[in-house]
């Protein structure tokens, strides 16, 4: 194995083609299945990446109110460009200490269609997209990190600490923000406490930190209980049991303008050093080998993860499956190459979300939470994935 350089060929042997440094448990593949018959036909390195665009403007027009997707597209556009208009004369006004108006195009569309599409379908759509691709974007990293396909974001216990987090907020105020401020703050407190109790013993093995996150869930899922127990029952766990459910019905652009940074800059810290998780993924006595500081990168994907772990979770509650299913799609599209797989898990994620979204919220009557659905839809397929011979890790 070399890093760095050309692999060398000694005389009588055949050159390796395309060889990547990937995880343990994917072996050669050898056969057809039935998602590589698939994408002899469909380019999915394309359609990975306007996969997300198409969902973004249909979910826009998409729903119990539907709109014209046309004059969807104009409000969008030319809504968008009236605002920032809006925004230079302001600050022009401001400056020159006199009024200035600056051109504006004209508005086509009523004032309660302008309201669906920019203060109640845009920031759910963007949320979903946040959401979701930054907790398949987390997984996979994970993943690769344990060197464990069965890993997924919460290992670490960010998702019960974000529930304690939560609960606490809601029996404390009740106040949205609160409630936020609150989720992810335990989120990375219960992290922290895992990666103190790993750090007690000097063997820094992955699977001593495996077992500290299932310790500190255990204790943030028994302190949830408690906060359930002492809660209203008429009230107050109600709320507490709809947020553990997971829903984006009360997002706001407040919200997105919060936890988009966290999101965005834990995931391209996670983007930049994807290239290292393919030499962790082959264990940790080998990337240190090749010259690799395991420790620090350890800590760098731990905090990266985590905190787009708990920005998403605080704005969404609970929604599982995401970040174990949607890993293992992108590897059976792109390969078991974290180079690629990083970026295609995130927008995946991205897509899987939003489309789960969109059901949540037009199905019947009442809003389904996101945390039954991801279940509804997660369970199955990684039953399917389990009854295939050639997945990734058999």
């Amino acid at each position: 194995m070399t890093c760095g350089k050309e692999p060398t060929v000694e005389a009588g042997q055949k050159p390796e083609k395309n060889a990547v440094i990937g995880p343990p448990w994917v072996t050669p593949r050898r056969g057809t299945s039935v998602h590589e018959a698939v994408l002899r036909f469909i380019p999915a390195g394309k359609a990975i990446y306007l996969l997300p665009i198409v969902l973004f403007l249909f979910s826009l027009f998409f729903g119990r109110y539907m709109m014209d997707p046309v004059e969807t597209l104009r409000i969008l556009v030319v809504g968008s460009a009236n605002a920032l208009l809006d925004g230079a004369s302001s600050l022009l006004s401001t400056l020159s200490g006199h009024q200035v108006l600056l051109p504006s195009f004209e508005q086509t569309w009523s004032a309660s269609e302008e309201t669906v599409v920019f203060r109640i379908r845009l920031p759910r759509v963007i949320a979903a997209m946040l959401v979701g691709g930054g907790l398949a974007l987390a997984g996979a990293s994970f993943q690769g990190l344990f060197r464990n396909p069965l890993v997924s974001p919460d290992i670490l216990g960010v998702a019960a600490g974000a529930g304690f987090g939560a609960a606490l907020g809601i029996l404390l105020s009740g106040n949205p923000w609160v409630i936020q401020v609150s989720a992810f703050i335990f989120g990375i407190v219960a992290v922290a406490v895992t990666y103190g109790i790993s750090r007690i013993y000097k063997n820094t093995s992955t699977l001593v930190l495996v077992l500290a996150g299932i310790i500190v869930g255990s204790l943030f899922s028994a302190l949830l209980s408690l906060a359930k127990y002492v809660a209203d029952p008429y009230d107050t766990l109600p709320a507490i049991v709809f947020w553990l459910m997971g829903s984006l019905s009360a997002v706001t652009n407040a919200d997105i303008i919060a936890v988009a940074p966290p999101i965005l800059l834990g995931g391209l810290c996670l983007f930049l050093i994807r290239w290292r998780i393919n030499l962790l993924s082959v264990g940790e006595e080998e990337a240190q080998a090749l010259g690799l500081d395991t420790r620090r990168m350890t800590v760098a994907i731990i905090v990266a993860s985590t905190v787009v772990t708990a920005s998403a979770v605080c704005i969404s509650g609970i929604v599982g499956w995401v970040g174990l299913v949607v890993p293992h799609i992108g590897r059976m599209l792109v390969g078991p190459d974290f180079r690629r797989l990083i970026p295609a898990s995130a927008l995946l994620g991205a897509s899987f979300l939003l489309v789960v979204d969109d059901i949540a919220r037009t199905l019947t009557a009442t809003e389904i939470p996101l945390g039954i659905l991801t279940a509804l839809i997660g369970a199955p397929f990684f039953a399917y994935l389990l009854t295939q011979k050639k997945v990734g890790w058999t």
